[in-house]
């Protein structure tokens, strides 16, 4: 090799972004406290508006499961590919007008995969169609969730215990209300009282609650045991055995039913309580071509979903989401998931963004086999930001020790970074931006895949720490 070239070579590995780097003394030391070695960490820090050689990086190219920050790339892809006003809408439709206030054709309930199809949304959505002159729906409710079409291959979230925890709902076309019930607990009285909300005919729930002879209500969960699970083709149970500490209120959002016979139950309930009539029973089927809408929801735009995913880091809606981009792709295939997995990649190879590492799934990090490295995932970060969405995507991240899943993170940083978390069993993660005390912006992610990742936490907040403190 010439001298020439071996200067070259010399500066390219100074000056390039690709340069690696050790991991920083205090990151090191702090996963040493918590008995980790370096090498279940990924890092990668990239300057947004600095030199490229002030980069940071370690085992940044290794394909590590990132958790909850690959909701970044969902919704990032989301707003690129569907705009920052898109807005999903279900429809009631019929092929017949009513007639003297009975609707005799079928009712379609046509659901475009609104993630946040509410209790309020759909009480509203019944009130137009009384208001279109419907007061009777003779004929069937018909279902129609033909929006999604999954892959029959696809791989279920269920190995971290309880499949019933509200943040494992399943997507579908037509869910509404996360398919929850709100159960309010009471035990201020000489006995515990339950409230339910919305009260669905198809849900029992069972209240064997005994009022202790003290405790802590902090700590009322502990002492109730929830069983749940269908008791018959028609009828849902949910008890509660146990007893709460005296003088104690409490609340728990429970998903019931399976997404399209949750939709069904709020759908009647709500609208015999609007003083509607109707045969109550349903059927499933596809909108036919021609039918007349009775009735529509249009959700709040993208953006608003975008905060809620990222802020909250809302599983479900993230999965929506991504089924969404699936749908609205002109891409081959033949099912949502598969078309979303293709539409994502056009999207980032149309940014000039390749990935051989990149493994998508579900799209909202609830998944044993996603990965991507700490490197990609702060390239994404930095396209994000120079986008023309850029404050959308900025502003929908948890902001460091005032909101989302970093309120209680990093105080002293109070609204100097937006950093999105991630957490599985054996996954600790964070990926963001931070905004040092020099004026200077970072895009800086952490990924800890870990049997003891749950203990990265000082790690990764250090992490962050030391990007704001950078001279």
């Amino acid at each position: 090799m010439s001298r020439l070239s071996t200067l070259a070579c010399v500066a390219g590995l100074i000056l390039s972004p690709w340069a690696s780097a050790q991991l920083s003394p205090k990151v090191a030391s702090s996963l040493q406290a918590a008995n980790l070695p370096s090498s279940a960490i990924s890092v990668a820090v990239l300057p947004l508006d600095g030199p490229a050689s002030a980069a940071q990086w370690h085992l940044a190219d290794e394909a590590r499961n990132p958790a909850s920050t690959m909701k970044l790339l969902t919704t990032w892809a989301g707003l690129q590919r569907l705009g920052p006003s898109w807005q999903w809408q279900t429809d009631l439709l019929a092929t017949q007008a009513p007639v003297k206030g009975v609707l005799n054709s079928p009712l379609y309930l046509r659901g475009r995969g609104d993630p946040k199809i509410t209790l309020e949304r759909m009480w509203l959505l019944v009130r137009e169609l009384r208001a279109a002159g419907v007061d009777d729906i003779a004929g069937p409710l018909v279902l129609d969730a033909s929006y999604f079409q999954r892959s029959p291959q696809r791989n279920e979230y269920d190995d971290d215990g309880d499949t019933e925890r509200a943040f494992l709902v399943e997507p579908d076309a037509l869910i509404s209300n996360f398919r929850t019930l709100r159960i309010n607990f009471d035990s201020t009285g000489e006995r515990v009282q339950m409230r339910v909300d919305p009260p669905l005919n198809q849900v029992r729930v069972s209240n064997q609650l005994a009022i202790g002879s003290g405790g802590n209500c902090a700590e009322w969960a502990k002492r109730v045991q929830q069983r749940m699970g269908e008791v018959s083709g028609s009828e849902f149970l949910v008890q509660y055995v146990g007893e709460m500490p005296p003088g104690c209120q409490a609340e728990r959002y429970v998903p019931v039913l399976n997404p399209q016979s949750y939709t069904q139950a709020l759908f009647w309930h709500l609208w015999y309580l609007n003083g509607g009539k109707g045969s109550g029973k349903t059927e499933f089927a596809t909108t036919p071509a021609g039918a007349q809408r009775l009735a529509s929801s249009r959700s709040p735009d993208l953006v608003s979903a975008v905060r809620d995913i990222n802020k909250f880091s809302n599983n479900l809606m993230a999965r929506q989401l991504y089924l969404t981009i699936g749908a609205e792709s002109n891409v081959a295939g033949n099912y949502t998931d598969d078309k979303a997995a293709t539409a994502i990649r056009d999207t980032l190879q149309q940014a000039g963004l390749r990935w051989p590492e990149l493994v998508l799934e579900n799209g909202s990090g609830l998944s044993r086999s996603e990965r991507i490295s700490a490197r990609h995932l702060a390239e994404l970060l930095r396209e994000a930001a120079r986008g023309p969405y850029a404050a959308e995507f900025i502003s929908s991240l948890p902001l460091v020790g005032l909101d989302g899943t970093m309120k209680k993170r990093l105080g002293e940083l109070a609204g100097q970074a937006h950093i999105k978390t991630g957490s599985l069993r054996d996954v600790r993660a964070v990926a963001g931006y931070v905004r040092d005390r020099q004026g200077r912006n970072w895009a800086v992610v952490g990924i800890v895949n870990h049997p003891e990742a749950a203990k990265a936490g000082p790690a990764l907040d250090q992490l962050i720490r030391e990007v704001w403190q950078a001279k």
